[in-house]
């Protein structure tokens, strides 16, 4: 079965500069260990790719049942710099929501 992300978790962003974080957060603690196992940094990488640019690492937040992931090269340079009127924040965050995985 395929499941998009929003179905299992919902998700927070933030931005440092060209660097973009996502925090995906289980609504339910038993789907935590399937979004451990299918929600790698390299299947974010592929999801995001046409965003993110540099290296996407994870780090495990298991007593929040929740992942964080560290996307370089992801924000056009950055939120003071950059023309675009969203490249960063909550949209980001919403289009990792829409990554499908088997469930």
């Amino acid at each position: 079965m395929k499941r998009k992300l929003h179905e299992l978790a919902h998700a927070r962003a933030g931005d440092k500069g060209d660097t973009l974080t996502l925090a995906l957060i289980s609504y339910r603690e038993g789907d935590y260990p399937l979004l451990r196992e299918r929600v790698t940094a390299e299947a974010v990488k592929r999801h995001l790719g046409h965003i993110v640019h540099g290296e996407v690492r994870r780090y495990d937040v298991p007593n929040l049942h929740a992942l964080q992931f560290v996307c370089e090269r992801a924000l056009d340079t950055g939120v003071t710099t950059s023309l675009a009127l969203d490249p960063h924040g909550k949209t980001l965050s919403y289009a990792l929501l829409e990554m499908v995985i088997d469930a």
